[in-house]
């Protein structure tokens, strides 16, 4: 099974890359990432996620030392957008910081051209003709291959198409979040755009091992994240062991289960679960061969849902800066 993007066939699920460097604990040792980057691209991985802001350009320099000589084997992306500088925070697709930022994650990831760059967040104080045109430009010059958004809008995705047509959109999609169901699938099938789904197995949460958040380590982003907090936790974790009772049913993962039913809600649907495990690695890189019955994922879709999951996917910080259409 292949899908495509900007007409590169490439295998369903891909590897998300922030894990390595940021938001989950303590990152792993740099040795131990760029093992696993090598085992991923040895054993059929070719599309490799990443963004500027992972540990601040250090995902990207993993990738660089790891697999770079490799070029020619992997569909890569990285995105840009999101500035996190001290107490300089926000959002900045204006055309002088994309191109910028090209340069810079070109230099970091040793190569001469990235195959993917996403616009990470809507830039509202820029118009989306000039973002897109300084794409356009990096396009012309061979630096990118295609470009994407993360996290916009279905009305601000069709501007933007209008304006000249984008590869990907990059958004959350699991089982527990449903967003993307508000419009932006529509929007990506009608207008034969991609939709890479990052956090498909729910920020690990339908792994089958998290079960207590208070076991997870200080500067794990999922502690300030309301599904993961002790008001909506026990209710989360009673769906989640009936769910991982359902995937034993279906002799799969729970991973996997999670990872088919996302893949099975579009063929323009690819999924990029990050981990920083090779085990992790090869479970998830399974998932697309896994022949779940449609009576299992149509279980799990009753079960677990935007109506059924307590909390929200963001604290409200974070909420601010999404442009997806959101749920009341």
């Amino acid at each position: 099974m292949t899908r495509t993007i900007n007409g590169k066939a490439l295998n369903p699920v891909g590897l998300g890359c922030m894990n390595v460097a940021w938001a989950y604990g303590n990152p792993p040792e740099r040795a131990d990432a760029e093992a696993l980057f090598r085992h991923a691209l040895d054993n059929g991985c070719d599309h490799f996620d990443t963004a500027n802001i992972y540990g601040k350009g250090v995902s990207e320099e993993i990738l660089g030392t790891a697999i770079m000589d490799r070029r020619d084997e992997f569909f890569l992306a990285t995105k840009t957008g999101i500035i996190v500088d001290g107490a300089r925070r926000g959002i900045d697709c204006s055309p002088d910081a994309i191109t910028a930022s090209i340069e810079a994650s070109l230099e970091r990831l040793r190569t001469d051209h990235i195959d993917l760059f996403y616009m990470h967040r809507f830039d509202p104080k820029v118009p989306i003709a000039d973002s897109v045109g300084a794409m356009v430009r990096a396009m012309e010059a061979g630096k990118i291959g295609s470009y994407g958004v993360s996290e916009w809008s279905s009305a601000h995705i069709r501007e933007a198409h209008a304006v000249h047509p984008m590869a990907a959109v990059q958004t959350e999609y699991s089982l527990w979040t449903r967003n993307v169901e508000l419009g932006v699938l529509e929007a990506t099938k009608e207008l034969d755009i991609a939709l890479v789904a990052f956090s498909p197995v729910a920020r690990g949460a339908l792994c089958g091992e998290l079960t207590d958040p208070a076991t997870l380590t200080e500067k794990d982003l999922r502690r300030t994240h309301p599904r993961f907090l002790p008001e909506n936790w026990p209710a989360n974790l009673e769906l989640i062991q009936q769910f991982n009772a359902l995937a034993a049913e279906a002799g799969v993962a729970p991973a996997q289960l999670a990872l088919a039913w996302v893949l099975a809600q579009g063929e323009n649907i690819h999924a990029i679960p990050g981990t920083r495990s090779v085990a992790h690695w090869e479970e998830n890189n399974a998932a697309a061969s896994c022949d779940v019955p449609a009576e299992i994922l149509k279980k799990a879709a009753a079960l677990i849902n935007q109506e059924s999951v307590h909390g929200h996917r963001y604290p409200e910080v974070m909420r601010g800066t999404i442009d997806t259409e959101d749920y009341v």
